[in-house]
């Protein structure tokens, strides 16, 4: 199809790998294959990926330099020189990660094995920007001092936030809530640190962040599901996050789905911490927690329950239709609903998509993602890690504030 005379409506954006994308490609690949197997001969790298014992020796020889791997030993046995064992050094990079939602602030401090040195959250309903600077000021430094991390050693900050913060109307919105479509988090973080700042959707950061320490080691693709304040999703295929042509893909929280009384709503009106929350209010519960709701109360139990069936029955559709387009390995449920609820979510979904799905071509296993709550955070900390862990396409499209 063409407009405007012989002007294309549609242009393919074609990326050549040139030497020193296909280097990095290859950096990142051993990397990956040294973090999954845990510890790896060079040998034992150059037969799971492919590579050339030189190409392998020349970048665990740069990696070790550069204080990003580390030996773990001499592996024994045949003949020849003992085979040393590499491992990935978790002192070789640090870097922060924040998470912003409608309910909450996050913040963590990473290092290069993924492992959290020190987090500090903070419930707040629809923070705002100053708000957020606060956090941040107020508490960075005491974060890296519990983590034991020199501040000159942090590589840069990672902020995950949902996309159309200010925008979505959800419940209990402030009006002024839109000043999020104004504002430029590098200045808002600028200080104490001078480092660069990398801002992402919190699905995507959280899909990230599982694709590399999570189930992503044993599922090359997979459909992460973010179960926040509202309903974000994520798109990993063969090992690389898919944004799509817009850098919207997985937004299935904006799917229409039957709302069990008739009518249609968004999926996440009703998968969502809102969700939940909402019908703990309107069962006369407004005060319990949905971060911590006490499941030895009965009737906040029965509430609980309720809600999971109901969230069940809302995804089936939707998954089955994920599962029908994308033939992913899995679908992983995370995020900031309590971990017993999620296995519950979890297994009830899985149970019920098998039972309406019987007609697909293939179905998806639906299963708990393998990091915690503070997945966006984490995921997000990991961006400033940049060219080391990232899919090859993600430099191009993720949001990047140099901070000069």
């Amino acid at each position: 199809m063409e407009s405007g005379g012989d002007t294309p409506s549609y242009r393919p954006r074609l990326a050549g790998a040139n030497i020193e994308h296909a280097g990095q490609h290859n950096q990142r690949v051993v990397l990956h294959a040294i973090r999954v197997a845990g510890a790896a001969t060079r040998a034992d790298i150059a037969q799971v990926t492919g590579l050339t014992p030189a190409t392998v020796s020349n970048i665990t020889n740069r990696l070790l330099e550069d204080g990003l791997l580390q030996p773990a030993g001499q592996r024994r046995g045949g003949r020849g020189q003992p085979a040393m064992r590499l491992v990935v050094s978790p002192g070789g990079a640090f870097s922060i990660g924040i998470n912003i939602d409608r309910d909450h602030l996050t913040m963590v401090a990473v290092d290069f094995g993924g492992a959290v040195r020190a987090r500090i959250s903070r419930e707040m309903t629809f923070p705002m920007p100053d708000d957020v600077q606060a956090f941040y000021r107020g508490h960075v430094g005491g974060l890296l001092e519990e983590a034991g991390i020199e501040g000159a050693a942090v590589s840069g900050i990672g902020v995950a936030l949902p996309d159309d913060l200010g925008a979505v109307n959800l419940p209990g919105r402030p009006a002024d809530y839109d000043i999020w479509s104004r504002t430029d988090l590098a200045a808002l973080l600028a200080e104490p640190l001078a480092v660069p700042v990398t801002v992402e959707n919190d699905a995507a950061a959280a899909a990230i962040g599982e694709m590399q320490f999570g189930m992503g080691q044993h599922h090359a693709s997979f459909f992460y599901l973010l179960v926040a304040f509202g309903l974000g999703g994520g798109v990993v295929v063969n090992s690389l996050y898919d944004r799509g042509a817009n850098g919207r893909s997985g937004e299935i929280g904006f799917l229409t789905v039957d709302d069990g009384y008739g009518g249609r709503t968004q999926l996440q009106n009703i998968v969502s911490l809102a969700g939940l929350s909402r019908a703990f209010v309107e069962a006369g519960l407004s005060d319990v927690s949905v971060r911590q709701p006490d499941m030895r109360n009965a009737r906040v139990a029965a509430v609980a329950h309720e809600w999971v069936a109901r969230a069940a029955q809302a995804l089936v559709e939707p998954i089955i239709a994920v599962s029908c387009l994308l033939n992913p390995g899995a679908v992983l449920i995370g995020g900031r609903l309590p971990m017993a609820l999620v296995d519950e979510l979890a297994q009830r979904t899985n149970t019920l998509v098998r039972l309406a799905g019987r007609h697909a071509p293939a179905l998806a296993p639906v299963q708990a993602a393998a990091l915690a709550e503070d997945s966006p955070a984490v995921g997000a900390a990991l961006l400033s890690f940049g060219d080391l862990l990232l899919p090859a396409d993600s430099k191009a499209e993720r949001r990047v504030s140099a901070l000069r």
